[in-house]
């Protein structure tokens, strides 16, 4: 039966192929614009190098002190982190960086821009970088706060074009590095590993970080096997109920939670405090929703086309109903056609989204982000492909259903 409607289908598309054209066109673009959407955040919060734990991975990467009448939003705190986020129960590491910031070298009379983050020897051993020259610093730099530096593959061409970079020296921020490491460049869309520039965290210039509860530090903590985020976050929640803080008479409560990356960034897209629950179910759904509003129009526009088609077809439609035809029988022939329509435009839609994709990531839009059609995006698009197109059949094949047999052989269209 099934084969039976394809066949149909196949026919009936080939019949009008203008307007077969024009609802190729509205599926192809709707699906190319979402599946390019969807391959950047699968490229932001997918489990890519160097993030390979991210399924055991948490950040804390805002903290909060609240007064009767105040209130302090930031970044967390070295002191914080390191006070109160290190030896928790069921992490297996702790890393503590700063966010990267804006630094600047000057170089044959011109001036070079890199993002440049200050970090401890526990970062590499989390995330798993590609070395293409020389290894990390190690704990044993970061005690000496030994002036050295992993740059990424982008930074050494602009300071030693295609030559070899380690144990030659760079200048930034004022300072001078010995480089011992180059890696493969970092997207910025991935904010936990992305920076230019690592230093060691003890480099930096002042030491007054080391007193901060708040500001310009992110923790990454990786879980052991097994463990629960939700344990980890009662005893981090439990510390710092007992935290000290800089002003008793002003302060009274200090935040911080340990999340995935998905869920600190949809508090940071959706708000939201301590008390408010799920932001990443919360922003997945928002996502749904657009997503579902942006297919609205062009599902309206191709089912007024199919009407028009099912219409024209109300004598086919009225001799197959005298014959006893049912009607879920004529309603699941124009959705196997309506799917076999939006499968079409997918498959081209997916072409079209392989060259999109490939033109972004040359672009240098979003720098160093090698977007890709992989199996996610390739599910995720197939199956917004079957929204779409129960979207667009639904009231057509109902309307289809309606139709009285002896009107329509009449050639009515109600």
């Amino acid at each position: 039966m099934v084969l039976h409607y394809l066949k149909i289908a196949l026919k009936v598309l080939a019949r009008r192929k203008f307007f077969t054209a024009v609802s190729l066109f509205g599926i192809a673009f709707t699906l190319v614009v979402l599946t390019v959407a969807t391959a950047i955040v699968d490229h932001t919060f997918a489990p890519l190098p160097p993030e390979a734990h991210q399924d055991r991975t948490l950040l804390v990467a805002r903290g909060m002190m609240r007064g009767d009448r105040a209130m302090w939003r930031s970044d967390p705190g070295y002191l914080l982190l390191d006070r109160f986020a290190r030896g928790l129960p069921g992490v297996e590491r702790l890393s503590i960086s700063s966010r990267p910031t804006a630094a600047y070298s000057y170089l044959g009379g011109s001036r070079i821009q890199s993002f440049l983050r200050r970090t401890d020897a526990e970062f590499w051993r989390i995330l798993e970088f590609d070395f293409h020259e020389g290894a990390p610093f190690t704990t044993d730099d970061v005690d000496r706060a030994e002036p050295v530096a992993v740059v990424t593959e982008a930074t050494r061409a602009k300071f030693f074009g295609r030559e070899p970079a380690v144990g030659r020296q760079l200048e930034v921020d004022g300072q001078r590095f010995r480089v011992i490491g180059v890696v493969a460049d970092v997207s910025r869309l991935r904010p936990v590993p992305y920076a230019d520039i690592w230093v060691p965290l003890t480099t930096a210039k002042l030491d007054s970080y080391k007193s901060q509860l708040l500001g310009g530090h992110v923790g990454i903590l990786l879980m052991q096997d097994g463990a629960s985020a939700e344990a980890i976050n009662a005893e981090l929640a439990s510390r710092l109920r007992r935290a000290e803080l800089p002003d008793p008479k002003v302060w009274k409560t200090l935040y911080a939670p340990a999340e995935t990356a998905f869920e600190t960034y949809a508090r940071m897209v959706l708000g939201g405090d301590e008390d408010s629950e799920s932001p990443g179910a919360r922003l997945w759904f928002a996502m749904g929703a657009v997503a579902l509003l942006f297919m609205l129009l062009p599902a309206v526009n191709l089912v007024n086309l199919n009407v028009s088609r099912i219409l024209e077809r109300s004598s086919e439609i009225g001799v197959r109903k005298a014959f006893g035809a049912p009607s879920r029988s004529l309603v699941a022939q124009f959705l196997v056609e309506n799917l076999v329509l939006t499968l079409v435009g997918a498959a081209l839609a997916f072409v079209l989204a392989q060259v999109a994709l490939s033109a972004v990531s040359a672009s240098g839009l979003l720098p160093h982000a090698a977007l890709r059609m992989n199996y996610r995006v390739f599910l995720a698009g197939l199956g917004l492909a079957g929204v779409f197109g129960l979207l667009s059949g639904v009231y057509p094949a109902w309307r289809m259903s309606r139709l009285n047999p002896v009107q329509a052989l009449q050639g009515a269209t109600r």
